[in-house]
């Protein structure tokens, strides 16, 4: 019994709560619940809210015909089930030690970047790293087991591997209230507040949601666009049904004669590049000496539903050049394109080589997939079930939700952007932390029905933009390989919505010179780097080999942010210096104050 005794509280472990107490919070959490609830259904009622109907995830034959080619080989199936109980019984053997007060090494270790288990009391309380280990050692082996199954098409493997983190990561112990050590420390501290106050929170989003979960995952009374974020100043100086053309005041009494349009996706909101002054990239660019021109895309409805890829392609950076030259006199611009904006921003200029157009003197790429051929994970949502079942969806209403596109997003990093907030919104019944960039990502935006079935079909499951003559625009078949603008293309390490080894596949089509820099970390961080912060590296290399391994293995790493890497490369293509250009003082007036009125709509 003293062994025991001592093996429960030795150093900082977690001690259970008492009985009687915990029901004595419990039975108070029940009444306030009870009363939240009644509440919330009675405002549901009011407003005519009712839960939609759940979606299918079109997955279930995916994991038939999984199962059906695992139990075609039960030798290896046994094999791997043997070696898991080998591994439970390492971990009994181990953990009775850790009881008897001995030493004993971790059977499994988290990932390094696993931030569900850093609490101390995971490690130094016996019992709950037997919980953590017991879990880790269950995850692999059935991770591994889906992975390793003989026969399957690419596309199924990657279904079901995705699905199958979704449930491992969905069960795992940091997300329950008796199997996270942090969540019982902070329920008996407060007297089971915290459960009160989550449950508080899961209600509001709830609401905010109109019966789908709104995760909260940042305090949206903490920036408004315009004031403490999108604040570089501007002006709005030409808006369509499409979009608005910001262009930002000068800093520097010179600037480079050929000014800089900026493409971004019209799937999130153009100020990721301009969120806080200190990690701002447009004010960045125009303390550079760069006049800049920004694509703002309207947050569209039911009444912009017919339009077009190719309506975004004509009413956006073709619009945008032509307003540029009224406005600076400039013809020659040069062009950065970002991620969906990027694709955007390659089929205009095989559009363009193809009608002699050469306005565009540089052309720059952030995470931009031309050919899909190896999309990534978002590649799970593209079949033919689950594009049949969106486009219902985006007929019923002439658009695709925004949420919807969020969610998918999430579900990449469902442990940063998913499960960390339910343990801290719920379970810890935390207020969530005021950070800019999940402002950003929380401000979604719809997609039109035709764009994005367009967009969809013929570039995420058919591949046709990368074939000649695939794809049509304005009555013109495209070819990439007949874009000779000078390009820079920048990817990151980490990007799971863009992956770099894909991305280094327009290296390989474009016919002009090219330069591929590839940044650490992901899809935002390595895009968003400012000098300043002295984060990160990226690399560099010459020469541009078929296989982006091979382009790897032979880079140079270099520290810190990439931005003057692609800055010293634009110089090249400013075409000199002239006088500081003043938004609105050119061949266009002014319409309102940047970020303008159509950034600010947003989706609640």
């Amino acid at each position: 019994m003293a062994e025991t005794h001592g093996a429960e509280t030795q150093g900082s472990d977690v001690k259970f709560p008492d009985p009687v107490e915990l029901s004595r919070a419990m039975a108070r959490i029940a009444e306030h619940s009870q009363h939240l609830v009644s509440e919330f259904l009675a405002r549901q009622v009011h407003d005519g809210n009712h839960a939609p109907s759940t979606d299918p995830l079109n997955i279930g034959h995916a994991f038939i015909e999984m199962t059906t080619r695992m139990m075609a080989d039960p030798v290896k199936l046994m094999q791997a089930q043997m070696s898991l109980w080998q591994d439970y019984m390492t971990l009994w053997q181990r953990t009775t030690q850790r009881f008897l007060g001995q030493e004993a090494d971790p059977v499994i270790l988290p990932a390094k970047d696993d931030r569900r288990f850093k609490d101390s009391a995971w490690d130094e309380n016996t019992l709950f790293d037997f919980i953590k280990q017991s879990y880790l050692l269950t995850a692999r082996f059935m991770q591994s087991s889906v992975r390793g199954v003989d026969g399957l098409d690419d596309k199924t493997a990657m279904k079901v591997d995705f699905y199958t983190r979704q449930f491992v990561d969905a069960m795992a112990p940091s997300n329950f209230v008796m199997t996270n050590p942090e969540v019982l420390r902070a329920t008996m501290e407060s007297g089971g507040e915290n459960l009160v106050k989550g449950l508080e929170h899961l209600l509001d989003d709830l609401e905010r949601g109109k019966g789908q979960l709104s995760i909260r995952m940042t305090d949206y009374d903490a920036f408004q666009v315009g004031r403490n974020i999108a604040s570089t100043p501007g002006k709005v100086v030409y808006q369509n049904d499409l979009m608005q053309l910001i262009q930002y005041s000068p800093a520097t009494e010179q600037v480079l004669r050929r000014p800089l349009l900026i493409v971004p996706p019209w799937i999130n909101k153009y100020y990721i590049l301009d969120l806080r002054a200190k990690n701002s990239f447009i004010k960045w660019a125009v303390d550079q000496g760069i006049t800049v021109f920004m694509v703002s895309w309207v947050n569209p409805d039911e009444e912009l539903a017919a339009k077009s890829f190719e309506d975004y392609m004509v009413e956006g950076p073709l619009a945008a050049l032509d307003q540029i030259q009224l406005e600076t006199g400039e013809a020659e611009v040069n062009a950065i394109g970002y991620c969906l904006g990027g694709t955007l921003l390659a089929s205009t200029l095989a559009y363009m080589a193809a009608k002699g157009d050469e306005r565009i003197t540089s052309a720059t790429f952030f995470t931009t997939m031309t050919d899909f051929s190896e999309a990534g994970e978002l590649s799970v949502f593209i079949d033919e079930e689950q594009l049949q079942m969106l486009e219902e969806k985006m007929n019923e209403k002439g658009y695709l939700d925004g949420s919807t596109m969020a969610t998918s997003f999430n579900m990449l990093r469902a442990n940063d952007l998913i499960w960390s907030f339910v343990v801290n919104n719920y379970l810890l019944g935390k207020d969530p932390f005021p950070f800019d960039l999940l402002y950003w990502n929380s401000d979604s935006t719809r997609m039109p029905a035709r764009m994005h079935s367009f967009y969809l079909r013929n570039m995420y499951q058919k591949n046709l933009l990368i074939q000649p003559g695939g794809i049509s625009l304005k009555g013109e078949p495209i070819d990439l390989r007949k874009i000779k603008t000078p390009v820079f293309m920048l990817s990151t390490r980490e990007d799971h919505i863009a992956p770099w080894k894909s991305t280094y596949a327009g290296t390989q089509t474009f016919s002009g010179p090219i330069k591929f820099v590839l940044s650490a970390s992901g899809h935002i961080a390595g895009v968003v780097n400012p000098p300043a912060a002295e984060k990160y590296c990226y690399w560099t290399n010459a020469k541009l080999p078929k296989a982006p391994d091979d382009w790897l293995a032979t880079a140079k790493q270099n520290p810190g942010s990439w931005w003057p890497e692609w800055q010293r490369w634009l110089s090249k293509h400013g075409g000199g210096k002239v006088a500081a250009r003043v938004p609105g003082a050119g061949g266009l007036p002014a319409i309102e104050d940047a970020p303008g009125s159509y950034v600010a709509v947003r989706i609640t």
